[in-house]
């Protein structure tokens, strides 16, 4: 058997939630019931929002990537090289 669980939520973060749980394949309801099993057995609520890089940092990485592999890259033996490097 199962109960009714009244919550009072900002409609636009229930609208979100609902997004992100069909995403999931899963319904709101589901979620939250995860949420509170979880919750009722260990006495933790874990949240988290889930770092993600942005598409300038994605390019960063993808340039740094290809001087990696094509030996595009100066090497430093020193810092004094380094900064050398930085004021040309």
């Amino acid at each position: 058997m199962k109960t009714q669980l009244n919550l009072k939520v900002d409609p636009q973060v229930k609208k979100r939630a609902q997004k992100r749980a069909k995403e999931l394949g899963l319904s709101l309801s589901s979620v939250v019931n995860a949420t509170l099993i979880q919750f009722a057995r260990t006495g933790e609520l874990e949240l988290s929002s889930a770092p993600r890089m942005t598409s300038f940092l994605e390019d960063l990485i993808k340039e740094a990537r290809t001087d990696y592999t094509s030996g595009d890259l100066e090497v430093f033996d020193n810092v004094d090289g380094l900064i050398a490097s930085l004021n040309k």
